[in-house]
């Protein structure tokens, strides 16, 4: 597939992360857009991108890792791109193996798989199969936007709550809020847990962050209601962005403690392949008298690289910089009573549903 032309400069477009669509490192063709003098439209007004829902045939749903620094061995992600369009997202990378752009394409080109529910139901009756909690959200968000039509997170929860089947769930979206008739159950028997990811309380900041996702008020609002459903709650600071938004993360932790978070967790700003280069077209576009600071930080908080990819040090960081803000994080834990990892959740019960039973759900 060929790459999709880039414009000639970091441009802001409305309702987007990205400020381009450069190529993916595996594109056969590099176009450069050219001024040839004849007017394409209202220069003054970028062209409004359309989302496009592809189907993803997918033969299994659960991602396996083996990670040392990720709490989970097994994730299940419904979605492949993310309409929520943040500009920092280390999946972002990923929309290359599907011969598109980390950039705009990966916010409007998504990837669904409608078959997911049945393929989970058909790996966990696998006479092989070994329980172990699922990350729920470890990639793309579950509930970004496309799901309040689809539903495709909804199936897999009562899939997940048929078996009785342990699942940690990541969102920036208060739709989570829809399925707390099938957490808050979950969550009575220790077989559900819910986090809130947050990168700024400053609504002009996260609008041109992360522009499709909940308002940051509005995710502290779900906090307090998952907690009200009997759900246990943590606030995941994503990602800490020195210079930019770092500033921020004691008042984060301290406004998601008092909506009824009960533990917290962080990460830096993560930069992985073509990420690098549009994380400084947006800095580009959106903060430009910022970015030559904001880079150098990021870069300080890395061992002087935009991104170091080891394991151990890809989510913390290293140096003097890293060193403070973790330093930051533990002592308004400490000072807020926050704890900094999750409950544990109950593998013992994991069963399948009784034929005909109460627990067998209609499904599709």
């Amino acid at each position: 597939m060929a790459a999709k032309q880039a414009p000639p400069s970091p441009t802001p477009l409305r309702g987007r992360g990205a400020a381009s669509n450069r190529e993916s490192r595996y594109a056969h063709t590099v176009t450069e857009s050219f001024d040839d003098g004849w007017p394409e439209g209202d220069p003054l007004e970028p062209p409004r991108l359309r989302t496009e829902l592809h189907v993803d045939s997918a033969r299994t749903v659960i991602s396996r890792n083996n990670s040392p620094d990720l709490p989970f061995d097994r994730s299940i992600n419904p979605y492949r791109g993310c309409e929520h369009g943040c500009i920092y997202c280390y999946a972002r990378p990923s929309h290359a193996y599907l011969g598109l752009s980390p950039g705009l394409d990966f916010e409007t080109q998504i990837f669904h798989k409608p078959e997911a529910p049945a393929l989970l139901a058909a790996e966990l009756g696998k006479p092989g199969y070994r329980c172990a909690p699922i990350a729920l959200g470890a990639n793309t968000d579950p509930w970004q936007p496309l799901e309040r039509r689809l539903r495709l997170t909804r199936c897999i929860l009562q899939v997940l709550q048929a078996w009785r089947h342990p699942v940690t769930i990541v969102t920036k979206s208060a739709l989570v809020e829809r399925d707390l008739d099938l957490l808050g159950p979950m969550a009575a028997e220790h077989l559900a847990s819910v986090v809130l990811s947050f990168t700024t309380l400053r609504h002009e900041l996260a609008r041109r962050l992360e522009p499709r996702t909940t308002a940051p008020g509005r995710r502290l609002r779900a906090i307090t209601a998952v907690a009200a459903a009997g759900v246990p709650v943590g606030v995941f600071v994503a990602p800490l962005i020195p210079g930019l938004s770092d500033e921020e993360l004691e008042e984060v932790l301290a406004r998601a403690r008092e909506a009824g978070a009960s533990w917290a967790s962080y990460t830096l700003l993560r930069l992985p392949l073509e990420l690098q280069t549009l994380f400084s077209d947006w800095l580009q576009a959106h903060y430009p008298e910022r970015a030559k600071r904001v880079w150098s930080l990021v870069s300080d908080a890395h061992g002087g690289r935009p991104y170091d990819s080891r394991f151990g040090l890809r989510r913390s960081g290293s140096g003097p910089v890293a060193d403070l803000l973790a330093q930051r994080f533990r002592l308004a834990c400490r000072r807020l009573g926050l704890a900094q990892e999750g409950p544990a959740l109950d593998c013992s019960s994991f069963a399948p549903p009784e034929p005909g039973g109460p627990r067998q759900l209609p499904l599709w």
